[in-house]
């Protein structure tokens, strides 16, 4: 008999990463570069749900600053945007072509942000330059009258998956991929997700995908651990159990846990790489020998805090792994000093002023690790 779960199972791995695959394939100039992309794309996402004015933080933070009403979801985005930018590192590295799709969408701003940080998203709105100027009608348009939901839509440049309504994610993966022999799809499932019916079915689409003529998906389930208030199905199980669900389902599933950014970027580029290459041996194999056997794909468990990177707690509640952090975290902030003051150092952690320039632009260093041209 299996034990039943009340509470959330191995969330106490959060610290260095554990990882099925081995290995420390960033050095120390590319992690580093890759972690400030990061910081500036969650500097992004707060940005985008609170603030109004004084984008770069060039003067403290005041109420008039802040939003009149916030909405968007923090909890999903920073996990999002992490994938992301891994995902830029291997389109360079194997000149990939990549589609991702962001089955938690209402964690926009992690997809949004990374977006504006390559240029594609000024690309296709110019009024959202890369400038100071730009970037606060960036901030401003979010979930706001005329401008953008707050989950993924097809407004998105690239995007051809709307992420308000969930459990689709696999089944829209299958469909790019199908006839597009060297599209590899990221496909990031939430946890919540994962328990809708659509979802939880669409994981069979592995016995539809043909490596001979079709692209192939690459599922990536966000374990997070939380819905909206409550513990995630499967978050209540063991790793082992787990393991277990994926490899009958027909995958060969690669872990990567915890919450140290350091370790976990290495645990991640390594990752990816062995998924990259495995995807194209089995590719290769069927398009020389021309038989069109059914591979047991890859696919990652990325298990990481909800609200990762957020404080800790708030007034005496626990935030960061938590439930609380779903939506907006310090929904008072206009009101109360404390939060204000709370919020402000929050974004200043994420070190503003290392990442964006005197004209308010993404550096240099940091630019030149996204793809270019129609990667």
């Amino acid at each position: 008999m299996i034990p039943s779960k009340s509470l959330v199972s191995d969330l106490s791995s959060y610290g260095v990463a554990r990882s099925t695959i081995k290995g420390a394939p960033l050095s120390d100039e590319e992690a580093r570069k890759m972690h400030a992309f990061w910081r500036a794309s969650n500097y992004l996402a707060l940005g985008m749900i609170y603030l109004q004015d004084n984008p770069l933080l060039r003067e403290p933070l005041k109420p008039e600053h802040i939003k009149t009403r916030m909405l968007g979801h923090w909890g999903a985005s920073p996990a999002l945007s992490f994938i992301y930018t891994h995902l830029n590192r291997v389109i360079k590295n194997f000149d990939l072509d990549v589609v991702f799709m962001a089955g938690p969408g209402h964690g926009a701003p992690g997809v949004i942000g990374p977006v504006y940080l390559e240029g594609a998203y000024s690309e296709i709105y110019p009024d959202k330059s890369q400038d100071e100027e730009g970037l606060l009608r960036f901030f401003k348009q979010f979930s706001f009258p005329g401008g953008i939901g707050s989950h993924c839509t097809p407004e998105t440049p690239g995007s051809i998956h709307e992420g308000g309504e969930l459990g689709y994610v696999l089944s829209h993966a299958c469909g790019a991929a199908f006839d597009n022999p060297d599209l590899i799809v990221a496909a990031v499932v939430g946890d919540g997700e994962a328990e809708t019916g659509p979802l939880a079915t669409s994981w069979h689409i592995n016995k539809f995908l043909n490596p001979i003529r079709d692209g192939a998906v690459l599922p990536i389930l966000n374990l997070n651990g939380y819905k909206i208030n409550n513990p995630t199905l499967l978050a209540r199980i063991s790793h082992e159990e787990i393991e277990n669900l994926f490899k009958g389902y027909g995958y060969t599933p690669y872990f990567v846990e915890g919450s140290d950014s350091d370790s976990m970027h290495q645990a991640m580029a390594a990752t990816l790489d062995q998924c990259v290459q495995t995807i194209r041996s089995f590719q290769q194999e069927a398009r020389t020998t021309r038989l069109a056997k059914r591979p047991a794909w890859p696919m990652i468990v990325l298990r990481t805090p909800k609200g990762w990177t957020a404080p800790a707690e708030v007034d005496g509640h626990k935030l960061e792994g938590l439930w609380r952090s779903h939506q907006v975290p310090l929904a008072g902030v206009k009101k109360n000093p404390a939060h204000l003051k709370l919020l402000e150092s929050w974004m200043r952690s994420y070190k503003p002023e290392e990442l964006f320039d005197k004209n308010g632009e993404l550096v240099s260093e940091l630019r030149e690790l996204t793809p270019t041209g129609n990667r």
